[in-house]
């Protein structure tokens, strides 16, 4: 698709839309407060982070069927870990904040790893 004859790719639009949104859901938190959401008051900087994880997610997918298994990789590894870290926290479990921190270092250790040899 192009759009003012540059070439737009919608997979990596919408990871870059929820990746931007995660990151405007942290910073307006001291402008607006609590935001109702079907009559639940949410704290915008509380769903930054699960935001994030689905375009994390998601860019795991687009990254993956373009070809690029590394970044494929990088989104699955640290989708995962925040999906511990925000599991573990929203549920109140050590043991999915364990799996979180156990998914970063490991998961990034073997991306250093495998981006090394690829060197």
């Amino acid at each position: 698709m192009n759009v003012a004859g540059y070439a737009v790719e919608p997979g990596r639009t919408a990871v870059g839309v929820l990746v931007g949104a995660a990151g405007l859901l942290f910073l307006v938190q001291p402008i607006t407060g609590p935001i109702d959401v079907g009559g639940v008051p949410i704290q915008p900087a509380l769903a930054s982070p699960v935001v994030l994880a689905a375009g994390l997610a998601l860019g795991t997918v687009v990254f993956y069927r373009q070809g690029y298994t590394l970044f494929a990789a990088a989104h699955a590894v640290f989708a995962v870990s925040l999906v511990g870290f925000v599991g573990g926290i929203a549920l109140g479990s050590d043991r999915l904040l364990v799996v979180g921190v156990a998914a970063l270092v490991g998961g990034a250790g073997w991306l250093v790893t495998i981006q090394r040899r690829a060197s």
